[in-house]
């Protein structure tokens, strides 16, 4: 009884820790609060003494300006609103393809470095070398000096495989086209992709009850390969492919990429995966090499080491600085507006130089990238904490 009457806290409210410490953080809050509505009411009475205009009315005029490159129809009598859509999703697009190019490059790069091939681990750390001591800025506007410069018409394009060409026009590929046959073959992955999940989930647990391993990775492959190709030979045995073919001064038909977008997913591709390159490496020799001796001595594979082994331990060393090159590959975007592509800083400059709302402009921005970046974020973490060593 002594000692419970003595953890009591005793005196004024001020002396018990939990409600000091609340205390101190409504302070803090009120505090932030108060300088930043003071800083806001400033800048609105001056923007008022000015006769500029204030406020967001502006997103529901008409832009004005054509956007050269957008996924979506956008012309000139289109909204401010819309031209910050088409933005937000060129912003996307450049951030979906630079995290999934430089992933796939970076992890090549990170293994080509362990390997024993003298000459090939050389060569990687060459590439990384010197990639990483020039600055991103630098390389954008060579690869774009050279598309522009180097690259010859569309008359006489690399070609860099067969129906890929590139030119000063940028890059073309070919591209299924948009016909019922493909929509479905599509459909199609989509559901051997969510039933590999699935089954992977489903084997997990079970081996985790019974120990029992079975082969996870090849049912998988023949339900993401054989689905959509049931869906084909359903649909007819025929898939619409839209190949570039040259008339007159140009390609028609497959997917462009413009020079500008090629100029920056290059860039933005080539220097992150430096960075992940090294990530990856890291990540794999911090795992101790007993374990490989060990599973070795079980009479593992080399294969089944590095996929049940080596690389689930690698891979809770390296998500969280992957994730941080995540992020920096979405802010380092905004370097489009150095080469002309229209990203969501491109509208956002071309609208306050029209309408004179610089604020708004930037907050439109800052927000954006902050929404985009905490996404990330909360996705690698929650995969993060998937992964991490279940204590028992």
């Amino acid at each position: 009884m002594a000692i419970a009457e003595r953890s009591r806290p005793t005196g004024s409210l001020w002396n018990n820790p939990t409600a000091r410490s609340i205390a101190w953080q409504v302070l803090t809050i009120l505090a932030v609060v108060g300088i930043a509505g003071y800083f806001v009411h400033n800048s609105i009475v001056n923007l008022q003494r000015q006769s500029i205009a204030t406020g967001f009315s502006f997103l529901d005029r008409e832009a004005g300006f054509d956007i050269g490159e957008s996924l979506i129809p956008f012309g000139p009598t289109n909204s401010y609103a819309r031209a910050f859509l088409v933005g937000v999703l060129n912003t996307c697009e450049v951030a979906v393809l630079g995290i999934m190019f430089s992933t796939i490059l970076g992890t090549l790069l990170g293994i080509a470095r362990l390997s024993p091939n003298w000459l090939l681990s050389r060569l990687a750390l060459i590439y990384v070398e010197i990639i990483r001591n020039i600055p991103l800025l630098l390389q954008l506007l060579l690869i774009y000096s050279v598309l522009n410069v180097a690259a010859p018409p569309p008359r006489s394009a690399w070609a860099l495989l067969p129906g890929v060409f590139l030119s000063n026009r940028g890059l073309v590929i070919p591209f299924p086209s948009s016909e019922g046959s493909n929509f479905a073959i599509f459909l199609g992955l989509l559901v051997g992709i969510a039933a590999a999940i699935g089954i992977g989930l489903w084997g997990r647990r079970r081996q985790a009850v019974t120990g029992r391993h079975l082969p996870i990775f090849w049912v998988a492959i023949a339900l993401v390969l054989g689905v959509p190709f049931l869906t084909w030979l359903a649909s007819g045995a025929s898939v619409q492919v839209s190949v570039p073919v040259l008339q007159g001064f140009n390609f028609t038909g497959g997917a462009s990429l413009s020079p500008e977008l090629t100029a920056l997913l290059s860039g933005l591709v080539f220097y992150t995966s430096s960075y992940i390159c090294e990530i990856v490496r890291g990540g794999i020799l911090a795992v101790s090499h007993g374990q490989t001796e060990a599973a070795a001595a079980l009479g593992l594979k080399r294969s089944q080491i590095l996929r049940l082994i080596i690389l689930p331990q690698a891979l809770r060393i390296i998500i969280p600085p992957l994730t941080s090159q995540y992020l920096n590959l979405t802010k380092n975007s905004t370097l489009a507006v150095a080469i002309g592509f229209p990203d969501l800083v491109f509208v956002a400059n071309t609208q306050m130089n029209q309408t004179g709302q610089a604020i708004e402009g930037m907050v439109i921005v800052m927000g954006t990238y902050l929404a985009i970046s905490v996404t990330i974020s909360i996705a690698m973490n929650i995969y993060n904490a998937r992964i991490a060593l279940k204590r028992r």
